[in-house]
This record gives C-alpha cells, structure tokens and sequence, in this order.
C-alpha cells in the first residue's frame, strides 16, 4: 500500500566565489499532494579561505584572503495536484572577504573605476520549478516513484558580476538557467528512502552549461526527517579556468565551475505544522570555485 509523506524541504543556499552554486537541489522525490505544501525560512552560513583552480587548490583567497557568505533562504512547494507540484525559491545573500583595507586602496589606485569592496549583497536568483509525478509502482513492500521537474532560474535583483578580479566575491553570475532534471525514488515501508537524479541546466550569456546530479539516502518517518547526499556539477568545456590561457579579463562567470559535495540534512517537527531544519555540506572537490563548509538552520511551516 503506497504511504504518503509530508515533509518540508530544506533548502541550503549555499554560494562560493568565484561562481555561486546550490548545495543542494531544490527537487526532491516526494510530492506535497494537493493544496497543501510547505513554507522554509532558513539562514547559511559558509566560509573558504582555500579555492579550487582548474583542478587544484589554492591556500588562499586571491586579494580577499578568506570569504563568508551569509544568506537568508525563503523556499516554497505546493501541490498544484496530486502529480504536480510548484516549487519556489529565492535567497538575499552577503559575501565578505578579509582583504586589508591598504591592498583594496592599492588595487582601486591601480584599476582607476574598479570597485573594490569587502562586502557584496542583495537579493540573488529568484527559481522557479513544476514537478511532475510520471510512473509509481510497487515494488513488493516497496514504492518506486519516477519524476521529472522543468524550472528557470534568474536574477532577482541588480547586483553586479563584471569583469575584474574584484568580482570573485560577487553573489552571483547574473545569468538566466533553464533546467531539466529527472528523479527516481526507491521508499521503503520502515520509512528508509534512495533517491537519484539527474539533469542539464543551460545558462544564457558566457556562463557554461552543466550537468547536474545528486544521490541521497535518507529517513521520513513521522517524528524525523534524516538524509545525506552528494551533489555534482560537471560544467561544459566551452567554460575558462582562473588564471589559465583565456581568462585575461576576469570574468569569472565563463569559468568552468565543477564540484563534488557532501551534505547532510534533518527535520523534527515541535508543534502542529511548525518544525526546526538544520544542515552541513561541504566540497570534496571542485573546479575554479572556493573549498567551502556549510551550516545552516531554519523553520519550517506546513500547511
């Protein structure tokens, strides 16, 4: 007999200069069912002071030394019908480097318009998703679920990614993503859940496509929601590396932005409709992009 679980999705915005990347996706493997959904409010804090450049780490933040981003997540899903959900995210983001107020001087004297500063924000990429419940079987005492989500994502707000080595903190990479991705999700009757997908996102301007994927293994039971993950980003080798032959302007956007990353996350609901989230991630490798750590914690409302 197939159960349904309600769980609200934590959703880590977690960004890393140069580029800014999810570390987690937004889509998972169980539907809202319809009119009801979840509303998440969550706060990620991230720090690197090590970067991946084509392939190989740097120990320290170029110009900035180490950076922090700070962000405040707002993430939403409901079901529009029993196989079909909306899903909405949107985070304001702060990104701050250490960089010593006499190297931001030097460098503003030397690139006379530059704009130099320690600290990026504003709102960054508003997304958008409909995700559709395709086939679900049982599999034995098991559930098998096949899904496919389309989504957009673009700019929120005016904030800047330019050309220089100054952007290498900026909040974002200012392009438009379409997305496609497919799921599929093995539940078990004890509640125990394995969950793949995978997907192409296209990005407009300079910004490389990429493929994306994830695997998670987790719990939804009624009074907990546990699950680990690990996400990937392959980018498209039209992209550019930091440093490397073709980057001579800085426009960190072009660069080819690839990663591993490790997470985990978890749900416990404290009264009717209303629970506490809680997460970590951090990279295990990566391509011209910061060697980050992650925590972040929220609340969540069910409706």
């Amino acid at each position: 007999m197939q159960q349904r679980y309600r769980i609200p999705l934590l959703f880590l915005c977690a960004v890393c200069g140069p580029g800014v990347s999810q570390a987690q996706s937004l889509l998972s493997g169980f539907m809202s069912g319809k009119g009801t959904g979840s509303v998440v409010v969550s706060g990620t804090v991230e720090k690197y002071e090590k970067v991946f450049i084509a392939a190989r780490k740097v120990d320290s933040v170029p110009i900035f030394r180490q950076v922090q981003i700070s962000s405040v997540n707002l993430f939403a899903t409901y079901g529009l019908t029993e196989k079909i959900d909306a899903v909405v995210s949107l985070p304001y983001i702060q990104s701050t480097g250490e960089a010593d107020e006499a190297v931001l001087a030097d460098n503003r004297a030397r690139t006379p318009g530059a704009n130099y500063t320690n600290t990026r924000r504003g709102l960054q990429d508003v997304s958008g998703y409909l995700k559709f419940k395709t086939y679900s079987r049982e599999v034995g005492t098991n559930i098998l679920d096949l899904l496919g989500a389309v989504g957009v994502s673009t700019p929120a707000s005016n904030y800047k990614n330019e050309r220089g080595p100054e952007y290498i903190i900026a909040i974002g990479n200012r392009a438009t993503k379409v997305n496609a991705i497919g799921i599929a999700q093995l539940k078990t009757l004890s509640g125990v859940f394995f969950t793949g997908q995978a997907g192409y996102s296209l990005r407009s301007g300079q910004v490389p496509n990429a493929f994306l994927a994830e695997t998670k293994v987790g719990y939804a039971g009624r009074k907990v929601y546990a699950d680990a993950y690990v996400a990937f980003q392959q980018s498209s080798k039209s992209g550019t590396d930091i440093v490397q032959e073709g980057f001579v302007d800085f426009y960190f956007p072009a660069t080819r932005v690839n990663y591993t990353r490790l997470g985990a996350s978890v749900y416990r609901p404290v009264a009717k409709g209303l629970g506490i989230v809680a997460g970590a991630s951090l990279y295990l490798a990566g391509r011209n992009l910061g060697k980050s750590r992650a925590v972040s914690a929220g609340l969540s409302y069910n409706f």
